[in-house]
């Protein structure tokens, strides 16, 4: 288990930065991840709060804060964990990691969330697919 600042619909995590200014550097977050993938059984598990600065910025967002590092790529995440619920990442597709993202974000978050993802194409292109399968 690891912890991170904020994590995108693609499933990247920025655990370095706060808006323009570095909080931390990663750590032991890359042979978190390393150690994740070279285990048999291993589950790499980032966890964050849904919100930041009294719940007045979402922590679960469509891109990366402009400038931010990504601290661990959408390769290497297996679930992000919220006090929301827990999203399963591995192996799923764009699409699918948007929505489940989205379920874990702060309620208050996300109508607006899911709109930007809608307007990015990530839940659109999804029911384009399935209407045509």
């Amino acid at each position: 288990m690891n912890s991170s600042v904020q994590v995108d619909f693609l499933g990247q995590c920025n655990s370095e930065r706060v808006q323009d200014t570095y909080y931390s550097s990663t750590g032991g977050q890359a042979d978190f991840t390393k150690g994740v993938r070279l285990s048999q059984a291993g589950k790499g598990i980032i966890c964050l709060y849904s919100t930041a600065k009294n719940d007045s910025i979402s922590t679960i967002v469509p891109v990366l804060h402009a400038g931010s590092p990504v601290s661990t790529t959408k390769n290497d995440i297996d679930t992000i964990v919220t006090e929301y619920g827990a999203a399963q990442l591995k192996g799923k597709t764009v699409f699918e990691r948007t929505e489940a993202l989205i379920n874990i974000a702060h309620p208050k978050f996300r109508d607006e969330l899911r709109q930007q993802a809608i307007d990015m194409g990530y839940l659109e292109a999804e029911k384009l697919f399935a209407a045509t399968v």
